[in-house]
C-alpha cells in the first residue's frame, strides 16, 4: 500500500509503489481527453456531505455504543447502540446533541451505567440521564458549567467528571474534578482541584481484588493534570488517591509525569494494576505500575518498549489506544506514521493482529472482544467489532456510505523527504484518478497541498470522500505531516517549538517540490489549503514564500498576536499554546508580528479564499475578515464566505458542500480551468478575467 525508502533512495527514485496507475494522458490512453482539474466526476458534493462521522466507541458487556454525527441535521451528534440480537439503534432523540464544550473541543460527552446512559447536551451543557424507554432528564443544575470525561463510582451512586466552571470572576474558567449524583440529588461537589486542567479520572473498586496478604484493597482513583503553559502532549502529571468511606480523597500521590513528560490514558487492569502511556523514552509507550518489593521501590515498568507512539494529541477527552481483554492488552500504535493493532500479554510479548485497516483512532476492549474506530485507504473510518477468539470482524457503522469504484479511487503513497533544515519529514501523496479521462499529452496535474490543523495532530492514510472529490477531478493531493505532527515521537513533535510558521511552511514547500521534481505535478500550478492551524500555515506560505498559485484558509489564523489575546479570553486550553510554538508574549512580540501573515499581507500575490464560522470561539471570525480586507486592498483576487451558526469547523452538510463547490470554482478561475457543468459561481474580488 505504501512505499518507504531511505531519504537518499527517495531522492533518486520516482514515486511508483502505489497500486495507482500513473496519471493517464493522451499518449497512453484511449480515454476521453480533458485537462487535469476539468474531469467530470461521479463524486458529487452531495455524496461527500452524506457522511456520518463516528467516534468514541464503548464496549459494555455485549453492547457497543458510539457517537455518530448528523450533518443533515445541522451537525447534531447522537448516541448509537448495537446488540447482536437486535442490531443498532439510535438512543438519543433530537433535538438533543451529545457534545461537550470543555476545553472548547469537547469529547468524553457520554457514559454508561448498566441500562442507563448519561450525556452532555450541547445546548445547555448539562448532564442528562436517560433510562431505558424514558425521556432524557437533566441531573446537573442550570448555569455556565460544562462537563466531560465522566466515570462511574458505583458504590457511591455518583460519577466523577471533569467540570469547567465559567461562573467565577476569574480571568479564565476554573477546572476541577467533581462528583455528580447519578439521580441528580444535590449540586455537584468538588472532588479535586488546584490545577489548570484535569482529565481521565478512572476508578478502581478494590473490593474486587485482594493484596498479597489476602486483605481487601481500598477503592482508588487516578487522574491527570497539567498547567499552563503546557499542553497535554508537553507535560502532564498522573495522580493516585484512595477513596475514603465518606467519599472524599486521601492526600493524592504523584505517580508519574512532570513538565517534560506526557502521560496519556491511565487505566486499571481487571486485577487492579495501574497502566498508563508515557513518552519518557522519547515515544509514547505503554507502562504498568509495579509495586515495591524487597530491595526494589515501586516503579513504572515498560511493556513492549519500541520506537512507536501509543498516545495521541489530547485535544479531546476519552481518547483511547488500548484496553483490557481478560489477561491481554489490546493496543493500537503508530510506528513511523503507520498504524498497527496488537495484543500484549503479561510477559510483555507483543503479537500483531491482522486487520484490513491501518488507521485506528479509538479503542475499547473487554474479555473476548474489542471495538475500534478504524479505517484504511479503501475503507472510511468505521466502528468495527472484533471477536478476539475467532478473529471475526463486523462493521457496525461507517462514517461514509460512499462506495467508489476502483476506476475512480486514488490510493495514498507514503513519502519521506528532506524538509526543514534537511531533516526528514513525511507526507501522503494521492495521484489524480479517474479512468474515464486522460489529460492532454505532456500535461501535469495541479497539486493541492494540505496542511493539517492542530498543529500538533497528523494526517492519516484513510479513505476520505473529500480527497477523492479532488483526485477524481484531476487534482493531485498531498497531505503533509510536517515537523510537529504526532506519530513520529516526541522529538518530531517538538521540532515545531518556537518555529511555528517556519518548520511547517518549509516542510509543505519541500513536499510540493519533491513531488514536482519527480514529475508528478505541475510546479506552476501549486495550491495550498488548511484549516485552523493549517490555515495559518497556508497563509504564512502565501505571505512569506512565493511558490503557490493560490490558497484556501478555513478558519485559519492571520494574526498571531490577536490569537494570543483572544485565546486567553475564549479558549483556555490553548491560551498559552502560542508561547511554546512562537515564543513568550509580550517579551517576543516582535516574533509574533514578524510571523503574522496579516502584517505581511502586502507580500501576498497569490489569490486566496477564506471560509469562516461566525461563532468560532477558537479562531475568531475577525481573523478571516481582517485578512480578507488586507488582501482585497492590495488588489489580489480573494473571496470570503462566512457561515452563521458554525464554530471552529463546519458540521452542517450545506456548509460543507458550499466549501467544496466554492473552493473548486475559485481554483478553476485562478488556474483557467473550464469546469464541466453544473457550476456554482462565486463572486471573487479583484478577479480580472
Amino acid at each position: 500500500m505504501h512505499c518507504r525508502w531511505p531519504v537518499p533512495v527517495l531522492l533518486a527514485l520516482a514515486m511508483s509503489c502505489s497500486r495507482n496507475p500513473p496519471p493517464a494522458n493522451a499518449e497512453t490512453s484511449n480515454r476521453r481527453i480533458a485537462p487535469y482539474g476539468a474531469w467530470p466526476s461521479p463524486i458529487t458534493p452531495d455524496l461527500v456531505t452524506s457522511s456520518a462521522p463516528v467516534s468514541e466507541p464503548l464496549l459494555s458487556g455485549d453492547r457497543v455504543y458510539w457517537l455518530e454525527s448528523r450533518p443533515n441535521e445541522g451537525g447534531r451528534i447522537t448516541l448509537m447502540r448495537w446488540e447482536a440480537t437486535s442490531g443498532k439503534r439510535e438512543l438519543v432523540p433530537p433535538p438533543f446533541n451529545v457534545r461537550s464544550r470543555v476545553n472548547a473541543y469537547g469529547g468524553g460527552a457520554y457514559f454508561v451505567h448498566g441500562e442507563t446512559v448519561f450525556f452532555s447536551n450541547f445546548a445547555d451543557q448539562r448532564i442528562y440521564r436517560m433510562d431505558s424507554g424514558q425521556h432524557p432528564r437533566a441531573i446537573t443544575p442550570q448555569g455556565d458549567f460544562r462537563y466531560a470525561d465522566c466515570v462511574v463510582d458505583a458504590p457511591r451512586e455518583r460519577a466523577i467528571c471533569v467540570r469547567e466552571d465559567h461562573t467565577t470572576r476569574a480571568k479564565e474558567a476554573v477546572d476541577a474534578l467533581v462528583s455528580v449524583d447519578l439521580e441528580g440529588r444535590g449540586a455537584p461537589q468538588v472532588f479535586a482541584s488546584g490545577h489548570d486542567f484535569f482529565s481521565s479520572p478512572r476508578v478502581h473498586l478494590g473490593k474486587k481484588s485482594v493484596d498479597a496478604g489476602g486483605n481487601a484493597q481500598p477503592d482508588e482513583v487516578v487522574w491527570l493534570t497539567w498547567d499552563h503553559p503546557n499542553m497535554p502532549w508537553d507535560g502532564t502529571d498522573l495522580w493516585r488517591a484512595q477513596i475514603r468511606g465518606n467519599g472524599s480523597l486521601s492526600p493524592p500521590e504523584h505517580v508519574a509525569g512532570g513538565p517534560n513528560e506526557s502521560i496519556f490514558q491511565p487505566e486499571w487492569s481487571p486485577n487492579g494494576v495501574l497502566h498508563f502511556v508515557s513518552d519518557r523514552s522519547g515515544f509514547w509507550n505503554l507502562y504498568r505500575w509495579a509495586p515495591a518489593t524487597v530491595g526494589t521501590p515501586a516503579h513504572a515498568e515498560a511493556l513492549a518498549p519500541m520506537r512507536a507512539d501509543f498516545g495521541r494529541a489530547q485535544f479531546v477527552f476519552r481518547l483511547a489506544t488500548y484496553g483490557f481483554a481478560g489477561d491481554r492488552i489490546i493496543a493500537t500504535y503508530q510506528e513511523d506514521g503507520a498504524g498497527h493493532l496488537a495484543s500484549i500479554d503479561p510477559a510483555k510479548s507483543i503479537e500483531q493482529i491482522d486487520m484490513p485497516y491501518g488507521t485506528f483512532q479509538w479503542l475499547s476492549a473487554s474479555a473476548g472482544g474489542a471495538v475500534l474506530v478504524a479505517g484504511s485507504p479503501r475503507e472510511p473510518l468505521s466502528v468495527v467489532h472484533l471477536d478476539l477468539s475467532s478473529g471475526r470482524m463486523e462493521v457496525l457503522a461507517r462514517s461514509s456510505s460512499l462506495s467508489i469504484d476502483d476506476r475512480h479511487l486514488s490510493l495514498p503513497e507514503a513519502l519521506s523527504f528532506p524538509g526543514w533544515h534537511g531533516l526528514t519529514a513525511h507526507a501522503y501523496f494521492y495521484r489524480p484518478r479517474n479512468d474515464d479521462f486522460a489529460a492532454p499529452r505532456g500535461e501535469k496535474p495541479p497539486l493541492l497541498v494540505r496542511s493539517h490543523g492542530g498543529p500538533t495532530a497528523r494526517s492519516e492514510p484513510v479513505f476520505s470522500p473529500e480527497t477523492q472529490y479532488w483526485t477524481s477531478r484531476g487534482f493531485a493531493v498531498l497531505d503533509v505531516n510536517y515537523g510537529g505532527s504526532t506519530g513520529y515521537g516526541r522529538a518530531y513533535r517538538e521540532r515545531l517549538n518556537q518555529r511555528w510558521g517556519e518548520v511547517d511552511v518549509d516542510d509543505c514547500l519541500a513536499a510540493a517540490r519533491f513531488v514536482v521534481e519527480h514529475g508528478d505535478a505541475d510546479g506552476a500550478r501549486l495550491l495550498i489549503r488548511g484549516g485552523s492551524a493549517g490555515g495559518y500555515t497556508t497563509l504564512a506560505a502565501l505571505a512569506f514564500r512565493d511558490v503557490f498559485r493560490a490558497g484556501a484558509s478555513l478558519y485559519g489564523v492571520g494574526d498571531l498576536e490577536l490569537l494570543e489575546k483572544q485565546m486567553g479570553a475564549t479558549d483556555k486550553l490553548e491560551a498559552h499554546y502560542t508561547q511554546r510554538l512562537v515564543g513568550p508574549y509580550p517579551a517576543r512580540r516582535d516574533v509574533f508580528i514578524a510571523r503574522s501573515p496579516l502584517h505581511s499581507a502586502h507580500r501576498i500575490s497569490a489569490p486566496v479564499i477564506f471560509f469562516q464560522g461566525v461563532e468560532d470561539d477558537v479562531v475568531s471570525a475577525n481573523q478571516a475578515r481582517l485578512m480578507h480586507a488586507a488582501v482585497k486592498k492590495k488588489g489580489v483576487p480573494t473571496a470570503l464566505i462566512e457561515f452563521p451558526g458554525e464554530g471552529h469547523g463546519f458540521r452542517k452538510a450545506e456548509n460543507i458542500r458550499r466549501v467544496l463547490t466554492a473552493e473548486l470554482y475559485f481554483y478553476s478561475r485562478v488556474l483557467g480551468i473550464a469546469l464541466p457543468p453544473p457550476v456554482e459561481p462565486l463572486p471573487i474580488d479583484n478577479l480580472v478575467r
